[in-house]
């Protein structure tokens, strides 16, 4: 395995603002060879998500951050090209957390073999993977949409957004997309099945919120916060729920994070507001891939990708997060 040149990028400091080259380093040294019980995975494709910011940052959160010298984590698909673990063989593509890294090292705990037959391989850090199990649990467990209810959502055509309203659409629900530009809006409804998608880079979304949600917002499935959560506080119906999947406005922020200014709403609509981190239904992931994928067979839930090859180009296609230039769910392939 001497031969196999390993190609990562470390954390090398904690990020100020955007994220830069520099808070990084990039190191090309021999791949590893597989112990007693270990395989070495040759990852094909690196899942990049808002919330990898995040992990950059030091401080509690819901899971522990990335530390100075560590590569970077990320979600990855990769193929086994050697084994000493009886669970996987030499050819089996497995789903994991490998980090920003061409081959690792794994002992199998955390590792789920995908097949590559059933759908793209991309597919599984989309719809069946995180951002699809993130859009399942978050809407149906904590949004628990009813049939005839209106439905927003923000980032409507991300990688958990689009899951989440094609999934609030098979439940029967009024659904509406808020995304940034034409483009995005009109894939939000002519392909992902929207009844309408706001675009907030036309200005403010008041009027559009008044448009297509007249009689208020049951479920709001918010990916961005700030000014966005603000306003849609204004328009929220009683007993409305309100689910916290991110907020991507706000990381990073040199000052500190802006909260909702219109929380009172919650207290005058009674309504609810709660977080999802999806790591919470792990025992439960199976369910979610097994209903994903059989809509998708269906043709009731679509999937797009934003692919960029190259895992030199990480730090600036991980920004394209933050301008709101990829379209789809982000993906870098190695």
């Amino acid at each position: 395995m001497s031969t196999l040149i390993n190609k990562q990028f470390k954390l090398a400091a904690r990020p100020v603002g955007l994220v830069k080259r520099s808070d990084f380093t990039f190191e090309e040294s021999p791949a590893p060879s597989p112990g007693p019980g270990q395989l070495l995975i040759k990852v094909l494709y690196i899942s990049l998500d808002p919330a990898m910011r995040g992990w950059m940052n030091a401080g509690k959160s819901y899971i522990a951050p990335v530390e100075i010298g560590d590569v970077m984590r990320a979600g990855t698909i990769g193929e086994v090209v050697a084994s000493n673990h009886p669970g996987f063989a030499v050819g089996d593509f497995v789903s994991g957390s490998q980090g920003v890294q061409s081959y690792a090292l794994s002992d199998g705990k955390g590792l789920f073999k995908v097949d590559a037959k059933a759908a793209p391989l991309p597919k599984y850090l989309n719809a069946l993977g995180m951002p699809g199990m993130t859009g399942y649990f978050g809407l149906l467990d904590v949004g628990q949409p009813k049939a005839g209810e209106t439905v927003l959502v923000s980032a409507a055509s991300g990688a958990v957004g689009q899951v989440v309203g094609q999934v609030a659409k098979i439940k029967g629900c009024h659904v509406v997309g808020i995304a940034g530009g034409a483009e995005k809006c009109e894939y939000a409804v002519q392909e992902l099945g929207y009844d309408a998608c706001i675009d907030y880079k036309r200005g403010p979304i008041f009027p559009g919120l008044a448009q297509y949600c007249p009689q208020g917002v049951d479920v709001f499935f918010d990916n961005v916060g700030g000014e966005i959560l603000d306003a849609v506080l204004t328009r929220i119906r009683m007993r409305a729920r309100i689910v916290i999947c991110g907020a991507i406005s706000q990381y990073n922020n040199t000052t500190p994070i802006q909260g909702p200014k219109n929380y009172l709403s919650l207290l005058v609509n009674r309504a609810r507001m709660e977080g999802i981190v999806v790591f919470d239904w792990a025992p439960r992931y199976g369910e979610a891939v097994a209903q994903l994928a059989a809509w998708m067979q269906e043709g009731k839930l679509k999937s797009k990708e934003d692919i960029v090859e190259g895992i030199e180009t990480f730090p600036e296609t991980l920004l394209k997060l933050f301008s709101g230039e990829n379209f789809g769910k982000l993906v870098l392939k190695v």
